[in-house]
């Protein structure tokens, strides 16, 4: 027999968001680690508000929406709060129940500043990584360092000389004409309008410059984790400068191997590293110069499994791209492209936390 098309619909619903999702859904393995981290953070989100005046929305629901947002490649807070609104899977994530309201996408905007200043994605970040080191996921003898270019928020045409910039064309409208044929521009002369802090770089000889910021991952070489981040800007010793800086804020007690690629084959980078009593496993760059990397540590097997695993962490940059948005930011600001990178790799980490978890238990 043929059902009917019914267009009358029920008023009221006796099932709630948490019997709707399944218990074997992806998620739920994921919720309960981030629940567990944010009752950690609880001191530091309660410091971050008045003990007086208006209820705002709570902390925890504004940073499990980001995540979702990262989990499922939505564009736009705008976006987010459009699903947020229809989706019962995104409801039960974030806490909110069948009725109620969601908030304005703005709120984002305007709380920014408090979590920027009291540095929520790092705390995140290291409360998600616990977790990891309680299961015994994270290595503590081999890991691997690398640094990727993340496109900024502005555009080559926003690119002003600093001192005395030129008049802009007339009758250009916002998107004027601009020809930048026999202009030479370099960071020292030039910024950009849009994003004072983002620099021109390109990635080698030939290719087209662009205003960016660098990424870089410190990751475990067992499991693949990213156990540090750090985004700063685009320059040529960004790398090894963030490479130093993650590598010492390890607690190491014996001596540890560092995986990299030819740009850290620098004899500066690889005397600091040997002054910290870390191993270079890093691929020789006999091209350019002579290598800083000899036969006393390439003879070893050790080098040639560093040189084959640390390949992994472009994993990480490619998530990050293009699930987590990250191949051209949204936001500008070295400050708060950071705090945006930083979170994104705690929700790469929860994603790899749990499909490790269920390997493991078959």
């Amino acid at each position: 027999m043929r059902g009917g098309d019914e267009k009358q619909g029920l008023m009221f619903s006796y099932i709630s968001c948490e019997a709707r999702v399944p218990k074997e859904h992806p998620l739920r393995p994921i919720r309960a680690m981030v629940d567990r981290a944010l009752e950690e953070m609880w001191p530091e989100l309660e410091g971050m508000y008045s003990k007086v005046g208006r209820p705002s929305i709570a902390p925890e629901r504004l940073l499990r929406a980001l995540l979702l947002q990262v989990f499922y490649s939505i564009r736009s807070e705008r976006l987010l709060m459009e699903q947020l609104d229809y989706n019962l899977l995104f409801r039960w994530f974030v806490g909110l129940s069948m009725d109620d309201v969601v908030w304005n996408h703005s709120t984002f905007s305007k709380n920014r500043e408090r979590f920027l200043s009291s540095e929520i994605a790092f705390g995140f970040f290291e409360r998600v990584l616990a977790r990891a080191r309680e299961a015994d996921l994270i290595s503590d003898e081999h890991f691997s360092v690398d640094g990727t270019l993340i496109e900024a928020w502005a555009s080559l045409k926003s690119v002003k000389a600093k001192v005395d910039p030129p008049e802009p064309p007339a009758g250009g409208g916002r998107n004027e004409s601009v020809d930048f044929r026999g202009q030479r521009r370099s960071n020292q002369t030039h910024a950009s309008t849009s994003d004072p802090e983002a620099r021109l770089f390109r990635k080698g000889g030939g290719r087209e410059a662009k205003l960016c910021y660098m990424g870089h991952v410190l990751m475990d070489n067992r499991h693949g984790l990213a156990l540090s981040a750090r985004l700063t800007q685009a320059t040529g010793t960004a790398e090894r400068e963030a490479a130093v800086e993650m590598i010492c804020d390890l607690p190491f007690r014996r001596r540890v191997t560092l995986a990299g690629d030819k740009s850290y084959d620098a004899r500066e980078f690889v005397e600091c590293l040997r002054d910290l009593k870390v191993t270079p496993h890093l691929a020789r760059n006999d091209k350019a110069r002579r290598s800083n990397i000899d036969s006393r540590t390439t003879r070893h097997v050790g080098y040639l499994l560093s040189q084959r695993t640390r390949k992994r962490i472009e994993e990480i940059f490619g998530w990050a791209k293009t699930v987590g948005n990250l191949r051209q930011v949204k936001h500008r600001g070295r400050a708060l492209v950071g705090w945006i990178f930083t979170l994104s790799m705690a929700a790469y980490n929860l994603i790899r936390i749990r499909n490790l978890l269920a390997v493991a238990a078959g």
